[in-house]
């Protein structure tokens, strides 16, 4: 089995950027990254996505909100933020604590520096196959991944396990895109079995650990594991079984250093798409 890493696919996208950065004027793309309250996955994606982006190049600025401000007082740091000329792009990390109304900034956010594809104008251009927008990063990932390894996607049978707007339902519309025959199934689909036996390329988004084991596959289906869980060792793990693969699948994704080191580098070119985009430049391909 080949295991497809991550880290290789990051290095392709990193050069991608620093490519399109010589043909644009200072300052450096700015990215503005909004957290609310001391999460600690949302304090190491921080750290993970403002290390990653500063080697790539480009300036980031982190925002941080005690966990119980008010909503009257976060919707005037956003927006002005979201006005502020000299920010490019802005990653909001959710979920937000629950006095925080997630659909109202998502309805506000300026659709050119929604990186992540929340906003409902970027989401519609995902789903009418418009590349103007903003895919979700996670979701735009697993097809930068699926490029960089040279694995066609025109006319195969591609299983979404999950439903989410995060991954699974944009990542069903990249792949449609592509000319894929996709089906989305979840954890409550009846025979999940034998969907995912169906299929030539199965993505696990459902975020539920070793969901996907080997005795799920067809052989030589390649395996793409996008969720990332904590197993009862207190380990990560993604939502495939990755030992129990091997002999069965011809390809697959590790958790970690699979997908999830593609994200962030998913961001950075978003962020000079998006400054490209609102300089004038002629904008990078996302």
């Amino acid at each position: 089995m080949i295991v497809l890493k991550g880290a290789e696919v990051s290095a392709k996208i990193k050069e991608e950027v620093r490519a399109a950065l010589l043909s644009m004027k200072s300052p450096a793309p700015t990215l503005a990254i909004l957290r609310v309250g001391e999460n600690p996955d949302d304090i190491s994606y921080e750290r993970s996505a403002v290390k990653k982006l500063t080697e790539f190049g480009l300036a980031v600025q982190s925002h941080v909100w005690p966990a119980d401000i008010e909503p009257e007082a976060f919707l005037r740091e956003f927006e002005s933020i979201n006005r502020d000329p000299g920010i490019d792009g802005i990653l909001l990390l959710r979920p937000l604590p629950k006095q925080l109304q997630e659909q109202e900034i998502e309805h506000r956010i300026d659709p050119l520096k929604d990186l992540d594809g929340i906003s409902p104008i970027n989401m519609a251009k995902v789903f009418s196959g418009d590349p103007s927008g903003f895919a979700p990063c996670t979701a735009e990932a697993v097809m930068e991944l699926l490029k960089a390894y040279e694995i066609p996607i025109v006319g195969r049978r591609v299983t979404i396990v999950g439903r989410s707007l995060v991954v699974g339902r944009p990542l069903a519309m990249l792949m449609l895109t592509k000319h894929a025959t996709v089906t989305i199934c979840h954890t409550r689909t009846a025979d999940l079995t034998a969907a995912c036996k169906n299929a030539e390329i199965l993505v696990a988004a459902a975020g539920s650990a070793n969901l996907i084991t080997g005795d799920m596959i067809s052989p030589g289906a390649i395996v793409i594991d996008v969720g990332i869980n904590v197993n009862t060792d207190g380990k990560l793990c993604g939502d495939a079984a990755f030992d129990t693969l091997n002999g069965i699948a011809s390809m697959a994704t590790p958790v970690p250093g699979g997908v999830g080191a593609v994200t962030t580098a998913v961001l950075a070119k978003h962020l000079v798409k998006a400054a490209s985009t609102r300089r004038g430049h002629s904008t990078p391909r996302a």
